[in-house]
């Protein structure tokens, strides 16, 4: 059995290459929008509750794990750290997939490192602040005081849970775009001249998180952009297309499949 976190759509797409490979597929995901789409591979085995460090290696115990594919967010930093100090407590083959970043070059690009840096430099750059960063960190904005008298509008999914987080965080129904992506190079500049938008706000998600039509339509309005970097994580081991997860797996299982 073959574990990949696959709270993407690349991760997904990969598990799915994964099953038709040949190997059995258990494929976690952290939402009910991330299930109902894996629920398209009738084989494909599903996790869809959360484990932290001591759940994940208890589970991949119970389960005979055989290789750990981590194909979670870029920026989901303790995923990774957890997968792989579990997979080494268990003597466990771990291989992460990490889509490629999108290269960007231009002058109005601010690079950070966290999200409370990017609330400060963004709180520098202008009034109307358009954040693409999703869900998770909003708290992290509306709590800055450097953004306390901002004008903030965020684009997140239309998920019932997420909107219901963004209303206890005291958005209110006009700073809220709720989207389901990708978006156009063409929708973007829509948005953020409907929006004001003097600063935008994103992370380097790859093609796939929607980062280079973010990024074009910014530098074609000549709009700033606050860029949070990437985690610097030491993978244990890296690929950067499906080629070489599946070769990996070939490796490890000795031909089981």
């Amino acid at each position: 059995m073959i574990f990949v976190a696959a709270g993407t759509q690349d991760g997904r797409e990969l598990a799915g290459a994964i099953l038709e490979a040949g190997y059995e597929v258990t494929a976690s995901v952290v939402s009910r929008y991330g299930k109902s789409l894996l629920e398209a591979y009738p084989k494909m085995r599903i996790n869809d509750e959360p484990l932290d460090r001591d759940a994940l290696e208890a589970y991949l115990e119970e389960h005979a794990i055989k290789c750990f594919v981590d194909a979670s967010h870029p920026y989901a930093e303790n995923v990774s750290q957890n997968a792989m100090e579990a997979c080494r407590a268990l003597c466990v083959p771990y291989i992460r997939y990490e889509r490629a970043e999108t290269p960007i070059v231009y002058e109005r690009l601010h690079r950070v490192t966290s999200y409370e840096e990017a609330a400060e430099a963004a709180a520098s750059l202008g009034e109307h602040i358009f954040l693409t960063t999703g869900s998770r960190r909003l708290h992290i904005f509306k709590s800055s005081e450097a953004l306390r008298d901002k004008c903030l509008t965020i684009r997140v999914l239309p998920d019932s849970r997420v909107l219901k987080e963004c209303e206890e965080l005291g958005f209110t129904p006009k700073e809220i775009i709720a989207m389901q992506g990708p978006f156009s190079e063409e929708l973007n500049i829509e948005l953020y001249r409907k929006y004001n938008a003097d600063v935008v706000v994103t992370k380097n998600s790859g093609a796939v998180g929607g980062t280079d039509t973010k990024i074009s339509a910014a530098m074609a309005l000549q709009v700033p952009i606050v860029l949070i970097d990437r985690p610097h994580i030491a993978y244990d081991r890296l690929a950067e297309d499906f080629e070489g997860v599946l070769t990996f797996l070939k490796e490890v299982t000795n031909g089981l499949y």
